[in-house]
């Protein structure tokens, strides 16, 4: 059995308050040995302004969000996914959105950097974002395998991508960190998280921002777990805190026999 975690969250535009919360919500629940722990996205900055993440981006390997999550893996020897924080690019104006999985003994396992922009229009109180204004998008499909399983890692918007979870090929568990607003949230947050399940026959953990942020933006919350089958197993409405479901990652294998969907698919992915 392997204990599937989601936090969720309404980070404050403080770098060092949100790492606090995340420590002190995995202290109060005692996470078991080889959990896996998914942080939601801008977990370490949230609610200031967008050019507020570049203030504090760290060199991949180097900084005190890398050095804290580290720590706290290798403390409750865990599998923890830092929904994300910014890295450096090339470039002084853009950082990257770095979702990074840490091994139970700290080291850094995957690294995958968000490769869909939200830029997009919505009837909120913001209005407009503009995501690739601050951040440089990424390219690579990251998928790894692990003792808990086969993990592929994606973020907030890239949900609304079917062909990146097609060129994951077989995943055992899709980690989603988002961030989605109250608006698009109430539309399609659980339809697109349930599609992903199913049509990759995975569980699913997905953590969100939840809440009203310092900026006036306005998170969904409702962060959970879900089957093979598109069943919810745990949910958290909108409050803050973690919501978890022990699962049998093998109950895969009955669900893809008897509806082998990968086998019957006549079309494959280009994406590399």
């Amino acid at each position: 059995m392997v204990n599937l975690v989601a936090l969720q969250m309404t980070s404050a535009p403080s770098v060092e308050e949100n790492l606090d919360t995340v420590a002190n919500e995995m202290a109060s629940a005692k996470i078991e040995k080889n959990s896996l722990v998914v942080l939601p996205e801008c977990f370490a900055y949230f609610g200031g302004k967008d050019k507020g993440q570049l203030a504090v981006a760290e060199t991949k390997g180097e900084g005190v969000i890398q050095r804290r999550l580290s720590a706290l893996a290798a403390q409750y020897q865990c599998y923890l996914v830092s929904g994300t924080f910014p890295v450096k690019t090339n470039s002084p104006e853009k950082f990257s959105a770095a979702c990074i999985l840490f091994g139970p003994n700290g080291d850094v396992l995957a690294d995958y950097r968000k490769i869909h922009m939200f830029d997009v229009s919505v009837n909120d109180n913001t209005g407009s974002y503009r995501e690739s204004a601050t951040t440089e998008a990424g390219s690579k499909v990251v998928t790894v395998e692990t003792p808990i399983g086969n993990i592929g890692l994606a973020v907030c918007y890239d949900v609304r991508f079917p062909g990146l979870f097609t060129a994951m090929g077989d995943i055992d568990i899709l980690v989603l960190p988002a961030a989605f607003t109250q608006r698009t949230g109430e539309a399609h947050w659980h339809a697109l998280l349930q599609a992903r399940a199913i049509e990759k026959q995975c569980f699913v953990v997905a953590a969100n921002q939840s809440g009203v942020h310092a900026n006036g933006r306005e998170t969904y919350g409702h962060s959970l777990v879900l089957s093979p089958w598109g069943e919810t197993l745990a949910e958290r409405k909108t409050d803050v805190g973690l919501v978890s479901a022990k699962v049998d990652i093998a109950e895969r294998e009955t669900i893809k026999q008897n509806m082998p969907v990968a086998e019957h698919n006549r079309f494959r992915s280009h994406f590399v």
